[in-house]
């Protein structure tokens, strides 16, 4: 006799959010990107399938950082001083969205000139970020939500310290959310409460729950992705959203990936070492039920995509 497979049934779902509108919708997008509308736990195709796979950013900078690692300022060139060149080069690198991080040198003027040109330099639908400090974040992300109003951006970081203006204005603007707390179910779930109470649709906003990179919190932060995605199953509104992680960012600030020299021969070929960490930060990010994942360095597209697309046909 045939073994039957055990299937739970769920009372919950994700949501499914649309980021980014083609010219019939209000944008100028020339596609968008839809997340979410899981039914069940990340790839358990005999339960149910997974209606939208997940997606990929890149990261860029409206300003050339100065504290990247130089693989990735080798891999990029005179593209980092452009933030349309760069944001083209990601498309061409396959990116299936531009994460746009501003700086605090910049002016609203700036804000909205850089974010506009990046716009206009590929059709893929954007991520705008604040500098991370509450009162620039405010002060930029606000012109920028009423320069591109109608474009369904996601604009953050929104914390429990700094997440009124920026919800705000998303709102008068069409925009979406990214709502980020510090690796915690309850404090996710609280600021989603918060954020819907201002009147934010939930069909706009999208979860970041924090994560570590591979050896450095990444199990802590699995298990708490983990267990936002079992509540929201189990039926917890507040907790149904689909998530976000920045797996780019937490990777090359880690020592194996930002040190080439002076570091133990065992660790083998830097440039190597450093996409790996990326890498494989990323795959268990999707594994643990990520809808976007944040990367820097074009290699690590490439690889974490095919690793993306053997778990959906599997």
């Amino acid at each position: 006799m045939p073994i039957e497979i055990p299937k739970d049934k769920w009372a919950g779902s994700i949501r499914a959010i649309t980021i980014g509108a083609t010219s019939a919708e209000g944008g100028t997008r020339s596609r968008c990107v839809t997340i979410g509308g899981e039914t069940t736990m990340p790839y358990l195709h005999f339960e149910a399938p997974t209606p939208n796979k997940p997606v990929i950013a890149i990261e860029i900078k409206s300003r050339k950082p100065e504290d990247w690692s130089p693989l990735l300022m080798e891999v990029w060139g005179e593209a980092m001083t452009d933030p349309a060149q760069w944001a083209k080069k990601s498309e061409e690198a396959g990116a299936d969205l531009i994460a746009l991080g501003l700086t605090v040198e910049d002016t609203p003027d700036d804000a909205v000139r850089i974010v506009k040109s990046v716009l206009s330099a590929t059709g893929l639908p954007l991520i705008v970020w604040g500098p991370g400090q509450a009162e620039k974040d405010n002060e930029v992300l606000v012109p920028v939500s009423e320069a591109t109003k109608g474009e369904k951006l996601v604009l953050g970081i929104c914390e429990d310290k700094n997440y009124r203006t920026i919800v705000a204005t998303a709102m008068a603007n069409g925009h979406l959310v990214q709502a980020r707390a510090p690796m915690d179910v309850n404090l996710s779930k609280q600021l989603n409460i918060l954020i819907s109470d201002m009147g934010m649709p939930k069909e706009r906003i999208i979860m970041d729950p924090t994560t570590g990179a591979l050896g450095y919190g990444i199990e802590y932060g699995y298990s708490v992705m983990e267990r936002l995605r079992l509540a929201a199953l189990q039926g917890d509104a507040m907790t149904q959203y689909p998530m976000i992680v920045t797996p780019g960012f937490e990777a090359w600030k880690t020592k194996e990936a930002k040190v080439g020299e002076g570091v133990p021969e065992a660790w083998g070929d830097w440039k190597a070492r450093a996409i790996h960490w990326e890498t494989l930060t990323a795959i268990a990010l999707v594994e643990s039920g990520a809808d976007i994942v944040v990367l820097r360095h074009p290699e690590s597209v490439a690889r974490v995509k095919d690793a993306i697309e053997e778990l959906i046909t599997a």
